[in-house]
């Protein structure tokens, strides 16, 4: 039997999926969290062979999770769902170690399959985000500048950025300006949307 992760915050949407692929007669699912920081140590206690993560979920992301695993316990494939095709996600899921990457409202079959062929050493990806992927390009934004347009996410002032990431105040202006030609974006709000909206951030 393959033993299955499942981490998504909505619970309607986790013992749907859970449901589904128990119908498959070699997968089980043995473990089931609602936040990104309980990933780790249930796929630890569980000996699990494949997590399924939601990118968006409380604690940590699916991503940072994603990275996570890598890091502590990189026998454990992992396979990124997404309600948003966001090309930037994609290559983020990628870097941060994850062998598939799907939009959840894919087929419960071409989800069981991806779990079988992520464990034989095959990369599973959406082949329609993937060719929005190629087409969008890699983020023009740097670590930093993505680090200040996510706090700045938030409606922090210039100050307070500058406060929580350890910048000075002039320093965080001359990202922002930087992050918001980058976006072709007309002022911060805008260029957190766009960056967004392309999965940037």
């Amino acid at each position: 039997m393959i033993r299955l992760l499942l981490a998504e915050d909505q619970s309607m949407v986790r013992e749907a999926l859970a449901a589904l692929l128990s119908l498959e007669g070699d997968l089980e699912v043995v473990a089931q969290v609602a936040r990104g920081d309980e990933v780790l140590p249930a796929a630890r206690a569980q000996d699990v062979d494949v997590a399924l993560l939601d990118i968006e979920m409380p604690g940590i992301s699916g991503l940072d999770a994603a990275a996570a695993l890598r890091d502590e316990l990189p026998g454990v494939k992992v396979v990124v769902l997404t309600t948003f095709g966001r090309p930037g996600y994609l290559r983020r899921a990628m870097e941060s170690g994850a062998q598939a990457f799907l939009v959840k409202d894919a087929p419960a079959a071409r989800l069981a399959d991806a779990v079988r062929r992520v464990l034989r050493g095959e990369r599973v990806i959406d082949p329609v985000l993937a060719a929005a992927a190629l087409a969008d390009g890699a983020s023009p934004l740097t670590d930093r500048e993505r680090e200040v347009l996510l706090t700045a996410a938030d409606g922090a002032t210039n100050a307070e950025i500058a406060a929580a990431l350890h910048l000075s105040q002039g320093t965080v202006r001359n990202y922002l300006s930087t992050a918001i030609q980058k976006t072709g974006a007309r002022n911060r709000a805008e260029a957190v949307s766009t960056a967004r909206d392309k999965g940037w951030l």
